[in-house]
């Protein structure tokens, strides 16, 4: 009786020996797959700081001035707009037509520094049969009329 006691003991020990040798397998796997997501994902965001750096890298050194400055007008311009409409979220739109008119100008003035942006690119030259003084002077005419109605309906 005593042999069956013990034999009955380690046969019940024996399939809590195996589920805990299993959960450590399992963990020791978790473990490793953890391990390998994290490698990925930092291989995933040094890629992409790399593609970043690449980028501003080939930016700066390609990119010809004029279009530098262009590029700053539209981020600032941009921000106007943006600043414009959070204010608006967060105050409220008691001057509706101040904000409709400063927000149409913010989104007008950036269209149409796109605009001059792609006529005086060097690579659209072949697409776009205007001199950058065209380009130019067809975006200060259009920016006049642009806020000659932004002044217009400010009332």
């Amino acid at each position: 009786m005593a042999k069956k006691q013990a034999s009955s003991a380690s046969s019940s020990s024996s399939p809590a020996a195996s589920i805990s040798s299993a959960a450590a397998a399992a963990t020791a796997n978790s473990k490793e797959t953890v391990a390998a997501v994290a490698n990925t994902a930092s291989s995933a965001a040094a890629e992409q700081a790399y593609l970043v750096k690449r980028l501003l890298s080939s930016y700066r050194t390609n990119t010809p001035q004029s279009l530098k400055l262009i590029d700053s007008y539209l981020f600032f311009v941009m921000l106007t707009g943006i600043i414009q409409f959070v204010y608006v979220v967060l105050v409220g739109t008691f001057p509706y037509n101040s904000f409709l008119s400063g927000f149409g100008a913010s989104v007008g003035s950036f269209v149409l520094a796109a605009n001059l942006r792609i006529q005086i690119n060097p690579q659209n030259a072949a697409e776009m049969k205007i001199s950058p003084e065209r380009a130019f002077a067809d975006f200060a005419f259009a920016s006049i009329v642009l806020f000659g109605f932004v002044v217009n309906f400010l009332g």
